[in-house]
């Protein structure tokens, strides 16, 4: 576009707003609330650039109030993902062609209109469609998702200026080309800022995309979809089709132009579509990219030198912030014998001032789980913990379901340390915890280790240095972020880069290089400038 060598802005992370009471951002975000939840919106598809809508509607509901109708989405067909991934592979060629400050300037342009005008807009819509507060829509639909734009612009010229060396009378160039064909882009419920960065990073770099949003999170999408296209994506190159996961992903995975998956979500789901592509190999244009970040069971672990303040604070925000509906969210923890009476009471005196509503009333700590198929799974959880003799609960346990669906937060005590309950992934506001005998720290370190299939993230708080390194190396590829003295939770782009090994992923580091490396194909090409005019070389040469 320019003849210059162009450098981006500066990426620097979004200041958080506090929605403090008298602030004039809490009195817009507490007005735009109720402006839409009392304008329900059409959701359309979109396709190629053009608001597609279908017969077949279903409603966006509120899980902390099942009665109140956000929006009505419509649902995509055969016909209409067929055309989506034609739309995808007709935009493919020019959006290729692009050159990269076009393509930078779009998400630039996104992260500033975020950070304005749609701010509050967009914070309203998580709030509402996915039950999150005030600080934790901010942080999430808000800081993290401008913090994607900007910083995933800034990696990708880094991208585009690593070149190779280049010896005298050669010129050595690498291209950061594109991946050939589209990219399925699988989205959660739990994390606007993932729902836009999935699609997008892949975008940045030239690729075109199919866009497959979590059900439960449509009004937020409606809106990113909304704001890139203000912000002048091109027809084709994001298409929004929500609807059935099974058509949709049978769609795509069984398309010959498939060229990768950027995928969050379950560890059972990432797995099947794992299997249907190798299934499928024969038949692609290529090996099709596989990018995914899926389950966890974080763990938190204490050294009896930790700080029990910090460490109690660390349990309650760490397990029980957005009803544990985090990928990184504290599930599992471990207490030394000699300092959990003092922690007990603690996190029990914290949990006990937690309140639990509708997330429009900002004096509440945590909203509903996200539907009603959360609340059947994670209700199966709490009510083995009360049956159960090797377990005790501590605190919580409540659940109701009449205006929506509300589990309060949680705290179990386990007398056997490989307890269902320490190994499976709950999803939900539920912390279950092991005491283990100071002597045997080395042995519950390896329990740490071995007891379940994830390694996403984890803490260890002590202020033991010894013990610091010792259990960071015992536990070493048990947690793709490790904490040191904080909780599991609050990755921020750019400064910690997020995912993890094992059952939980790929590792390929959202908020980082190392995730837009992954929708490249990159071309090396080498010109000669004084290339040889005969055939032999001196050593044939007679003596």
């Amino acid at each position: 576009m320019f003849d210059a060598i162009v450098s981006t802005p500066l990426p620097v992370n979004e200041p958080l707003l506090a929605y403090a009471p008298g602030s004039p951002e809490r009195a817009i975000l507490k007005a735009e609330l109720a402006r839409q939840s009392a304008s329900p919106i059409d959701c359309p598809l979109f396709i190629g650039g053009k608001e597609v809508r279908t017969a077949k509607q279903v409603d966006i509901r509120a899980p902390h109030r099942k009665d109140l109708v956000l929006g009505h989405a419509h649902a995509a067909g055969p016909e209409e993902i067929a055309q989506a991934i034609a739309a995808a592979n007709a935009a493919h060629p020019a959006w290729a062609a692009t050159p990269w400050t076009t393509r930078a300037a779009i998400f630039l342009k996104a992260a500033d209109l975020l950070a304005t005008k749609y701010r509050p807009v967009l914070n309203a819509a998580t709030m509402l469609g996915q039950s999150k507060t005030a600080y934790q829509a901010e942080i999430d639909s808000a800081c993290e998702l401008i913090d994607f734009f900007r910083f995933n612009v800034s990696y990708a010229r880094r991208i585009a200026t690593e070149q190779p060396e280049s010896p005298r009378g050669n010129w050595n160039i690498l291209e950061p080309r594109p991946l050939e064909g589209f990219v399925f882009a699988v989205t959660p419920f739990n994390f606007t800022a993932i729902a836009g960065n999935l699609p997008s990073a892949p975008a940045m770099l030239g690729n075109t995309v199919v866009w497959k949003p979590a059900s439960s999170a449509l009004l937020s999408a409606h809106w990113i979809m909304r704001i890139w296209r203000e912000a002048g994506l091109p027809d084709g190159v994001i298409n929004l089709v929500q609807g059935a996961a099974s058509d949709i992903s049978r769609a795509c995975l069984g398309h010959r132009d498939l060229a990768g998956i950027h995928f969050t979500g379950s560890t059972p789901v990432f797995n099947a579509m794992w299997k249907t592509i190798g299934d499928n190999i024969s038949q692609y244009k290529g090996y099709p990219r596989l990018v995914g970040e899926t389950g966890g069971k974080d763990f938190i672990f204490a050294h009896a030198s930790a700080d029990v303040e910090a460490l109690a604070v660390a349990m309650v925000r760490g397990a029980f912030e957005y009803q544990g509906q985090k990928c990184s969210a504290a599930s599992r923890a471990y207490i030394p014998r000699s300092i959990w009476p003092k922690v007990k009471e603690l996190v029990l005196g914290h949990m006990s001032a937690l309140k639990m509503g509708d997330v429009t009333d900002f004096r509440n700590f945590v909203g509903a789980v996200i539907d009603g198929k959360a609340y059947k799974t994670i209700a199966e959880y709490v009510n083995l913990a009360k049956s159960d003799p090797a377990c005790t609960i501590l605190h919580g346990g409540g659940m109701r379901d009449t205006d929506g669906w509300f589990i309060e937060p949680t705290l179990v005590e386990v007398s056997e340390p490989r307890h269902k309950l320490m190994a499976e992934e709950i999803f939900g506001p539920v912390l279950t915890l092991w005491v283990y005998p100071d002597e045997e720290e080395a042995e519950a370190l390896k329990l740490c280790d071995v007891t379940s299939q994830y390694a996403l993230t984890g803490a260890l708080f002590a202020q033991d240095r010894s013990f610091l390194d010792r259990a960071a190396a015992t536990l070493r590829y048990t947690a793709g972020n490790l904490y040191f003295n904080d909780k599991p939770t609050g990755a921020v782009v750019g400064q910690q880069p997020f995912g993890g090994a094992r059952g939980s992923g790929t590792n390929d580091k959202a908020g980082s290089l190392l995730n837009l490396y992954r929708w490249v194909s990159p071309r090396a090409i080498k010109e000669n400038f004084i290339p040889p005019t005969s055939v032999g070389y001196p050593f044939m040469e007679a003596e």
